[in-house]
């Protein structure tokens, strides 16, 4: 049994947050399908619209197998839709939940997932399918003697994958042997199962094209077309196209052929996307991967086919074939394209000025377009609170447009982008808006390596493109205020412990003084919510000569919260003072490879921050001896500005 039978859903668990969740709970409802949807505090909108709203106690819950199986157990419900992300491409969460709980993950089965989800073992499927790929380490390994005999064989640049990595995590471009062995290590770290390969790079020219596939399950796939999705930054999308702006549609067609043989081959179920790098000058192309799973850029494969593919994935799953799970009954030809040209925008709370760094606070207003052609897909409710943490990705919203010509779309995504604001945290807008009135996007000149070419362009030029022009846009458009101030501003760590004593106004008696320690910080987003587990020690009374210490788990939510509580007490660097390291971007700190006395070289990496599941290197910028290392245990939310360590000269330097 490689997957469970496909049978009616009556109640339906979405394990997943965001504007995903939002997306399948809104099709499901459509198909009167009982839904859960499952939240943590502070962290909730997306749940807001199922049918039970069912609380997590922590962040790390989505990833936690034996905890779904028994919220499903508790719940009596039948089917999973795991989304993306998170355990959507797990073969261990798919078989587990049929086996012990009796419910089915929507999508294609452990059997397919096992073999498309692993990237190596997809690049295996490829050859035996006869479709190209490009010089691989065919064995996976997580070691750096490995991978550098195989640069040393195929020559630079090659790319490391984690095999089961995904989202742009796992994934490094080494250029040359001195980037070799922290790349190696960065990519393993990021990997669940600490496994990569190694694959000759293909960068330059080539552009980004998957095609997208629905099965049944009996043998017969099919395809809606090609999406383009070259416009990326450190291997995550930026911005999405449909149908790909390559003009040769015999060479998209070998592509769209080739990801028909290989769904055929292992008779795929439920949604897929293959993945290819196309370079259009030479005509070569590569296969690249399997996302066995919907996509975040599905909705551009729905508007230029009018139709909604969450709702056919979960018919599918259903017992629904081809023909009656709602797919389009046009005739779909690989060389002929839809008429339609759809532009997916990812808006992110990322600070593009600070090297594209997770902005963390909260969401304290927004304002998307309205009019023809124009869908956006959030999570976000008016008047609902939303806060971005360093616990999830920096996805606000998706932004899509759809014309009836490409210039069309392009110039309906200019306006709409105009028409978008977010405020509270910062966001990647202006340098949206930057792309979408670039020249090479409109004439479709855009390859994987653009947008890190053109930084620095584009951040200059979407400088004045940040603000509204209309005064009376300007006179009402909110401002940033405390409450947008970074979550996590103040420190607490386990071990933290205070003295307590609750006296009456005006009251003289002496009262008894308790203590409150911190054993386990579960989640930090103080000052509007602090969760913590302590051990409350009281004093001792009349009728105990000994306190006495009790466990108990801490909630506060605020009702209101200053300027000066948001204020953060952890060390801050100076930009004026060349000892001082600082961290460039909030995260959750992952290690610390320095100690105070430590000799470093200009270069070095201090520390290691992971923001979005990406694991990022702070490097020191001068040579000299560590004076002072910031003390924060690992997993413990760091922020941008707090001082890392301080690297001093041969005549050294102060805190």
């Amino acid at each position: 049994m490689s997957r469970p039978p496909q049978r009616p859903i009556k109640r339906l668990l979405v394990a997943n947050r965001g504007e995903i969740a939002t997306r399948i709970i809104c099709s499901a409802r459509e198909l009167d399908i009982e839904t859960y949807g499952i939240y943590i505090s502070g962290d909730s909108s997306h749940a807001a619209r199922a049918t039970h709203a069912l609380e997590l106690p922590s962040a790390a819950s989505f990833m936690n197998i034996d905890g779904l199986i028994g919220t499903v157990k508790k719940h009596d419900i039948d089917a999973v839709h795991p989304g993306y992300g998170f355990l959507s491409e797990s073969e261990v969460f798919a078989e587990r939940m049929w086996k012990e709980a009796g419910a089915v993950v929507v999508g294609p089965g452990w059997e397919i997932l096992a073999n498309t989800g692993d990237k190596l073992k997809a690049r295996q499927l490829a050859e035996r399918c006869n479709v190209p790929v490009s010089p691989a380490l065919q064995t996976p390994t997580n070691n750096v003697d490995d991978v550098r005999r195989f640069a040393a064989e195929i020559g630079y640049p090659i790319m490391v994958k984690a095999v089961d990595g995904g989202g742009g995590r796992g994934i490094r471009l080494i250029r040359n042997e001195e980037q070799l062995a922290s790349s190696v290590k960065r990519a393993v770290e990021e990997s669940p199962s600490k496994q990569l390969f190694a694959e000759k790079a293909a960068v330059d020219g080539f552009r980004h094209v998957e095609v997208q596939i629905v099965g049944d399950g009996s043998g017969n796939v099919t395809h809606l077309w090609e999406r383009e999705c070259s416009i990326q930054r450190r291997y995550q999308k930026v911005v999405e196209i449909a149908p790909s702006v390559i003009k040769d549609r015999k060479l998209i067609a070998r592509v769209i052929e080739d990801a028909l043989k290989m769904a055929r081959h292992v008779r795929y179920v439920s949604l897929g996307t293959f993945e290819f790098l196309i370079n259009p000058s030479t005509n070569e192309y590569y296969f690249l991967e399997v996302n066995p799973r919907l996509q975040v850029e599905h909705t551009i494969t729905e508007s230029i086919c009018t139709t909604d593919i969450v709702k056919a994935q979960l018919l599918l799953a259903q017992g629904a074939s081809l023909e009656t799970c709602g797919l389009p009954t046009t005739p779909r030809l690989p060389e002929k394209p839809s008429p339609a040209h759809s532009i997916q925008l990812r808006i992110t709370a990322e600070n593009v000025e600070g090297d594209w760094s997770l902005s963390i606070g909260k969401i304290t207003g927004f304002q998307f377009p309205t009019g023809n052609g124009i869908r956006v897909d959030t999570h976000l409710i008016g008047g609902y609170p939303a806060i971005v943490s360093a616990d999830f990705d920096s996805l606000i919203a998706k932004l899509i447009v759809t014309a009836s010509s490409w210039e069309d779309a392009v110039r309906k995504a200019q306006r709409a982008l105009d028409d978008t604001s977010i405020t509270g945290v910062k966001t990647n807008i202006s340098v949206l808006r930057a792309i979408v009135v670039h020249p090479d996007f409109l004439h479709g000149q855009c390859d994987t390596q653009w947008l890190e070419r053109k930084q620095y362009e584009l951040l200059k030029a979407s400088q004045p493109l940040a603000n509204p022009t209309n005064p009376l846009l300007q006179s009402t458009a909110p401002t940033t205020s405390a409450s947008a101030v970074s979550a996590a501003a103040t420190l607490f760590r386990k071990g933290d412990a205070w003295s307590l004593t609750l006296s009456p106004p005006g009251e003289s008696q002496a009262q008894p003084t308790h203590h409150l320690e911190l054993t386990k910080v579960l989640r930090n987003d103080f000052p509007a919510s602090l969760s913590a587990d302590i051990l409350f020690t009281t004093s001792s009374s009349s009728t105990s000569s000994k306190p006495t210490s009790i466990p108990y788990t801490l909630t506060l939510s605020a009702t209101s919260a200053s300027a000066s509580a948001s204020t953060s007490q952890h060390p801050r660097a100076n930009p004026s003072n060349p000892t001082h390291i600082a961290i460039p971007f909030p995260g959750k700190l992952v290690e610390v490879l320095v100690d105070e006395g430590d000799v470093v070289r200009e270069g070095d990496v201090v520390c290691v921050v992971q923001q979005m599941k990406m694991e990022l290197e702070v490097r020191a910028g001068r040579s000299g001896r560590v004076g002072w290392v910031l003390e924060v245990e690992e997993g413990g939310e760091v922020d941008v500005g707090w001082l890392a360590a301080v690297v001093e000269s041969d005549s050294g330097s102060k805190l």
